[in-house]
């Protein structure tokens, strides 16, 4: 104990209120109809169990209990906000000792001492990396995490354990589905096993602690009036008996009678015999199961329900995107709609220089993009971007545009007509080549480098599009330098190969205009240029010249 009594700041879990006890947050009475009530709810009311659970807001790692989680990565040297507290709180022994563990695979659970900490021990975990087409494989790993944490944690006969928010949102895992797994394994293992466990306590931040307010009272229902309420909100999936998600297509249908379902023998009567003829999966009116299955294997109906999941996936960040306020955001201007193109499709305008990566909050810049976009993308529709003097804290990164790309509904890519790429320098064009090609799909064909704002006016009218002025006053400089570059360089190719045909130009009243005029009835051509800097060729020196070349043979 410091003299100073700096664990003055740890918090006894004792104190805490325990689900129980805790208010509504709506604060509303309300009145059920318990006759309408046509089935039990999967997660009754049970006050023993209530009393065990505890929502905390604030930092795991100054909780007083027997034990507390600590997420982190297959190296355990993750730097989240939870595991730099523990490891700040727990002193540098803990890093010695993790060490020694070897790294954790993703869903295992290992244990070391808490050292400094109130804590007598931790438990380190690793939750998994969420990708919408291997989402079961991430809902089956989050799963285990909170498993394997209460299955240490009673195998160690400990009285308490504080659980944090195991899928990080570095991790990308949609924070509303982790919620769902972490409450319900918890509750499953709890009816099962929870007779030497006291108390857990799910340590939260201001972000979840609304989420897991929400979801609380679905599997821990305070009473059998919020029980009743809660049963429609509750998924539909809500794994097996210990929580675990199920997948249909994975389950075995061998019996070990067939013709006959397992019945518990100390049950049997004749009539539930008889009750469960044509039950059975061999006599329902249905397809050839096998043959589904052999389908699905061959990835033919796999595509349906993998784009049913991003779907839903999708819905929750519009949800989330709407009620979140991203004035911040739009204050930025770097995305806007404008005008139509040539062929009357809508035109987005994306300003990269208006885009601060390292200052903004890029999941919120996710989110408005997804607001800003969603009715745009349900039609045909052009993207401008102009990368106009952008820097290294202007470019986003691949791995936000491949989180971007998974995220979108299907009607962003299908809708997109073509990506303008304004102003782009070599390695842009490299960076694009290689992600285009590699990273997604359907996308390369679509996108376009625009050198200048006319190669742009050839698509999109110059009354149809709002550019920057920057990118004008940009266009128009380089326009200009371009210009006397290539002039430069034509005299001078000229000069070397026909030096005879030239005259010497030296009056600065003489207007010089960089363009063709023929004479018919001379059969002349005359090619004047403006030289930018006098030219010394041959003892001669060039100001301004003027190409004088017959086409006739008499001449």
């Amino acid at each position: 104990m410091d003299p100073l009594g700096a664990r003055c700041q740890f918090v006894e879990v004792q104190t805490l209120s325990t689900w129980e006890w805790q208010p509504d947050p709506e604060g509303e009475e309300k009145e059920y109809n318990f006759s309408q009530q046509a089935f039990l709810s999967p997660f009754p009311y049970r006050e023993d169990i209530n009393r065990k659970i505890v929502l905390y807001n604030g930092n795991v790692a100054l909780l007083n209990c027997t034990a507390i989680v600590n997420t982190s990565n297959e190296t355990l040297t993750d730097k989240n906000p939870i595991s730099e507290s523990i490891h700040t709180y727990a002193g540098p022994e803990l890093r010695d000792e993790m060490l020694k563990l070897k790294g954790c695979r993703t869903g295992e659970a290992k244990m070391t001492k808490g050292f400094n900490l109130a804590a007598r021990f931790i438990i380190h975990t690793v939750g998994p990396k969420y990708k919408t087409k291997y989402r079961t494989a991430a809902e089956n790993s989050l799963y285990n995490c909170y498993r394997n944490v209460m299955q240490l944690a009673k195998e160690q006969a400990m009285a308490s354990v504080a659980v944090c928010v195991v899928s990080t949102t570095k991790r990308g895992y949609p924070l509303e589905d982790a919620t769902h797994i972490a409450l319900r394994t918890v509750r499953r293992f709890l009816e099962k096993y929870g007779e030497s466990i006291e108390t857990v306590v799910f340590a939260v931040t201001d972000t979840e602690e609304p989420t897991y307010r929400k979801l609380l009272p679905l599997y821990y229902p305070r009473s059998e009036e919020e029980e009743c309420a809660s049963l429609p909100l509750i998924p539909t999936d809500i794994g097996n008996s210990e929580g675990e998600p199920v997948v249909p297509e994975r389950q075995i249908r061998i019996a070990e009678k067939p013709g006959c379902l397992e019945v518990d023998s100390e049950a049997e009567t004749l009539d539930s015999d008889l009750g469960q003829v044509g039950t059975h999966a061999f006599s329902r009116m249905e397809g050839d199961v096998d043959k589904q299955r052999k389908l699905i294997l061959q990835g033919q109906l796999s595509d349906a329900t993998m784009q049913k999941q991003h779907q839903r996936n999708y819905n929750r960040w519009l949800c989330r995107a709407r009620a979140e306020d991203l004035s911040d955001i739009a204050a930025l201007k770097a995305l806007y709609q404008t005008g139509v193109d040539m062929c009357g499709r809508t035109v987005m305008v994306l300003v990269g220089r208006n885009i601060p990566v390292t200052l903004i909050d890029m999941e919120k810049a996710l989110l408005y993009f997804i607001h800003v976009m969603d009715h745009i993308t349900v039609k045909e529709y052009v993207m401008v971007y102009f990368h106009t003097l952008t820097g290294e804290h202007n470019h986003l990164d691949s791995e936000f545009l491949k989180k971007l790309h998974e995220i979108v509904d299907t009607k962003f890519k299908n809708n997109l007509r073509a990506f303008y790429f304004v102003h782009p320098s070599f390695r842009s064009k490299v960076s694009t080549w290689f992600f285009t090609t590699f990273s997604v799909s359907g996308m390369k064909q679509k996108v376009h480098h625009v050198e200048t704002l006319q190669q742009l006016f050839t698509c999109i009218l110059p009354e149809q599009i709002d550019i920057p002025p920057f990118v004008l006053e940009y266009d128009a400089r380089d326009r200009i330098v371009c210009k006397k570059k290539n002039n430069q360089q034509t005299v001078q190719q000229i000069l070397l190969s026909k030096p005879k045909t030239f005259a010497k130009m030296d009056d600065p009243s003489l207007e010089i205009k960089p363009e063709l005029l023929s004479n018919r009835m001379l059969k002349l051509q005359y090619v004047t240029f403006c030289v930018t800097q006098p030219i010394s060729l041959r003892n001669v020196t060039y100001r301004s010249v003027i190409l004088i070349e017959s086409k006739s043979k008499t001449q």
